[in-house]
């Protein structure tokens, strides 16, 4: 009889324990649901959208329609050597970094009307994963 109770006794626990991962492994999919980004996820992401939304005008270490992107994080607006810019940005007095990129990626006309720049993007989302890279563009990371 001490064995037969014994059995029922092992039996609960392991129903408890299989209960109790259930309701652990049930909460996963509401964890997962949180969008997790590592940093060079983040950089992978931003690196495809400026392939997509940039390069046709911006390359990295050329002057094109738009100026070169290397070491533009921690720059001055309109200061890369060698590009012709626009009254508009040449009269912008900042510095580039995470804010003022968010600001400029959201509405560059807004930012600095009269300026040639025509692409905006308004998912904060993309803008962030755009910051990324350009950020990685520069020595170190800044």
């Amino acid at each position: 009889m001490n064995r037969h109770i014994s059995s029922r006794r092992t039996i609960k626990r392991v129903l408890r324990a299989v209960l109790g991962a259930g309701a652990v492994l049930a909460t996963v999919p509401a964890l997962a649901a949180e969008p997790v980004t590592s940093d060079a996820a983040q950089v992978a992401e931003g690196e495809a959208l400026y392939e997509a939304l940039c390069a046709a005008c911006h390359a990295p270490d050329a002057n094109r329609i738009g100026p070169a992107h290397r070491e533009v994080f921690g720059s001055r607006a309109g200061s890369v050597d060698g590009f012709s810019y626009t009254p508009a940005l040449q009269s912008l007095d900042v510095v580039w970094d995470e804010e003022t990129l968010d600001r400029w990626l959201a509405a560059p006309a807004a930012m600095a009307p009269g300026t040639s720049m025509g692409v905006s993007v308004p998912d904060p989302d993309r803008r962030r994963a755009l910051i990324a890279f350009l950020r990685s563009l520069s020595v170190a990371g800044r």
